[in-house]
């Protein structure tokens, strides 16, 4: 896929990798956020009402491979699990469609996003660089989220340590436009559900585990058993906003189940082939369309930034 010609984008996007190494330093092969990850394949099944919402080839067929990426927050590769920066978590999902053609999803475990524009998202990098434990009051990170309510929020959230991947709640970033085979249009967001259930460690349990104990769990758990999640769609009604991230939509607008995921094994040679899978959070895919968010395609010209680098770099 070819970078994309806005030069301010790409200028956006190559000021924002930067602040992130800024912060956490550099670490060639890995991602500059979420880089501590692992993979896990499996299948991915459409429920019977999927078609109802959207042609796209994988919710229309019996079934379709997938490939999944859990991951901590942060650029840090070796972010203990328990620590706290190493929330919000990350879902992502490929499917893979044919030989060279697939569509993915990217989520994490906090609903929404600090701010609706990658400028915005780069002052409050920005700010987070430039306060430390000595910065006066109002600090820049304090000053910025005083002045980004939205920031703040997503800040606020509560982010509690999951017993396990597989027990943990997903959410996409940004809308998507579904459109089914008569041509029918809904907005929504992807959610992704465990099968099992959501279960949280308080923090005196959370501190007391081993660093790596949500990788040690899954690798533990999958090699048990299929482990199953539905991706749901919250579908936007008629006034929601669909073109900005940090707009929540209420609890009850409609939600459906586009089908199951049930994961089955890691993935072969694991760190190489993190180090070479771009994830893309536009879908590319007739039956499913970006919505207009302007940080669709800046977080596309990122990840593929970041990936080709990441591709180029000696093997992890």
């Amino acid at each position: 896929m070819p970078l994309p010609s806005d030069e301010k984008l790409l200028a956006l996007s190559n000021d924002l990798l930067q602040q992130f190494e800024t912060i956490f330093g550099q670490y060639p092969g890995f991602r500059p956020a979420h880089a501590k990850g692992t993979l896990l394949t499996g299948t991915f099944t459409p429920s019977p009402g999927a078609a109802s919402l959207t042609r796209a080839s994988h919710a229309v067929r019996s079934s379709t491979p997938v490939t999944v990426r859990f991951s901590n927050s942060t650029g840090l590769p070796l972010i203990p699990d328990n620590d706290p920066n190493s929330s919000p978590r990350g879902l992502a999902i490929r499917f893979h469609l044919a030989e060279h053609s697939h569509t993915d999803i990217v989520s994490h475990s906090t609903d929404g996003f600090p701010t609706r524009t990658g400028q915005e998202f780069l002052e409050f990098l920005r700010a987070v660089a430039a306060t430390t434990p000595s910065s006066p009051h109002p600090s820049p990170i304090e000053a910025f989220l005083g002045a980004h309510p939205a920031a703040l929020a997503f800040v606020q959230a509560p982010k509690p340590n999951p017993s396990s991947f597989s027990r943990e709640s997903y959410f996409g970033v940004t809308a998507m436009r579904f459109m089914n085979q008569d041509g029918v249009s809904r907005y929504g967001r992807y959610r992704i559900v465990p099968e099992a259930g959501n279960d949280f460690l308080d923090d005196a349990t959370a501190a007391a585990k081993s660093p790596d104990y949500l990788f040690d769990e899954i690798a533990e758990r999958v090699a048990k058993g299929p482990i199953k999640f539905h991706i749901l769609v919250q579908l936007a009604e008629e006034g929601d906003v669909v073109d900005d991230a940090t707009i929540h939509w209420p609890e009850e607008r409609t939600q459906i189940e586009l089908g199951t995921l049930a994961l089955t094994e890691p993935v072969a040679d694991n760190a190489r082939e993190q180090q070479h899978l771009i994830f893309d959070p536009i879908p590319r895919i007739d039956g499913v369309e970006p919505s207009d968010d302007p940080l669709l395609e800046l977080r596309a010209a990122v990840y593929l930034i970041s990936g080709r680098r990441r591709r180029s770099a000696p093997q992890q």
